[in-house]
């Protein structure tokens, strides 16, 4: 989480210790994607057991506080979410990379990816209060991701430079599309709205010992 705020606050130098960096995608997702879902979700869990969420209860709303079990359930269930989410934005941009006349590994989209997407990871930590929209969260993190994907993308993918604002504009957008569907998901099942997957997320907890 250190790695995302020095991000937003010294863009430039971070993203060259990056390109210049030689790890593989298994230590990135190791080491930097996976502590940032553990830590997130850790203290959205941790808010979401101590002072819930307001659900749509039929035409009103009430206050909710989640069982441990539920929360654990649905806090994996979200990880695995921005892990695909992340891995699938990590080749879609190898893929548009292709288009504009570009060879690119799939490292280095990872890289690009994980690293431009730690924003949204950092504030997501804002979901844990009772107050915070989950939207507000994702369109401040999103809107601190583009930014620092703009300085990142042309540094470590390095394209040709007439190409470069056009691979950064469809991967941005592409981003916001796929974490998008995801707040929405998740959004979703927080504010009540989705009863199947609220009853498939309560069945698989009443089998965790706690």
């Amino acid at each position: 989480m250190i790695k995302a705020f020095l991000l937003i606050l010294e863009p430039v130098k971070v993203w060259d210790e990056v390109a210049r960096s030689r790890r593989s995608t298994g230590a990135m997702f190791l080491t930097f994607l996976l502590p940032m879902i553990i830590i997130t979700g850790v203290v959205e869990g941790y808010g979401l057991v101590k002072w819930g969420k307001t659900q749509v209860n039929g035409e009103f709303l009430s206050e909710r506080k989640f069982p441990r079990a539920e929360a654990v359930v649905y806090e994996v269930a979200q990880g695995l979410l921005y892990a695909g989410a992340v891995l699938a934005a990590a080749m879609t941009l190898k893929a548009l990379g292709e288009t504009f006349h570009g060879r690119h590994t799939y490292r280095q989209s990872f890289a690009t990816t994980v690293y431009g997407l730690s924003p949204l990871f950092l504030f997501r930590l804002g979901d844990a209060f009772h107050g915070v929209s989950p939207w507000a969260t994702w369109t401040i993190g999103v809107m601190f991701s583009m930014v620092v994907l703009y300085h990142g993308l042309p540094r470590v993918m390095m394209p040709d430079p007439p190409h470069a604002f056009g691979l950064y504009l469809m991967n941005s957008l592409l981003i916001i599309l796929i974490t998008g569907l995801v707040r929405f998901v998740t959004y979703g099942y927080l504010s009540g709205r989705f009863e199947p997957v609220e009853r498939v997320i309560s069945a698989i907890a009443a089998w965790l010992p706690f």
